[in-house]
């Protein structure tokens, strides 16, 4: 199985977690519910990548979004795409949901209480994404 390294931020509002659903054009889990999320480029941090998903997907950045976690590294099996998930993820808090712009990579933005994740049609381990970070 190919090994590949993402983040995955969950931003939080008022107990309420942001969840996007993303667009025909990335190139995997297409109409999917995720968290902001993005490939590990190469020199960078997993921290460093989440704020850039975080500011090229919602327009968040330091100055209007803060971290409030960083969780344990979690792996998620695709079998059908012969790929391993190396999943870092994120907890940031927004100071207002009116903030959030996003951009080509998702069509959809809900506003969730956590509990709710189950009941949509998420990329693989996106609950278990969330519980290590709650």
């Amino acid at each position: 199985m190919q090994e590949i390294h993402v983040v995955t931020c969950f931003v939080e509002n008022d107990g309420l977690v942001l969840i996007v659903k993303r667009s025909s054009r990335v190139g995997t889990y297409r109409q999917k519910w995720s968290g902001i999320s993005g490939y590990l480029e190469s020199g960078k941090t997993a921290l460093e990548q989440a704020w850039q998903e975080l500011q090229e997907e919602t327009g968040l950045n330091p100055a209007n979004a803060s971290l409030v976690k960083e969780g344990e590294l979690l792996v998620v099996n695709d079998e059908e795409l012969d790929k391993s998930w190396f999943v870092h993820p994120f907890r940031f808090v927004a100071d207002e949901i009116d903030q959030v712009k996003l951009d080509w990579e998702n069509t959809e933005h809900v506003w969730i209480n956590p509990e709710q994740i189950h009941t949509y049609q998420t990329v693989p381990g996106l609950a278990e994404a969330w519980l290590k970070v709650k």
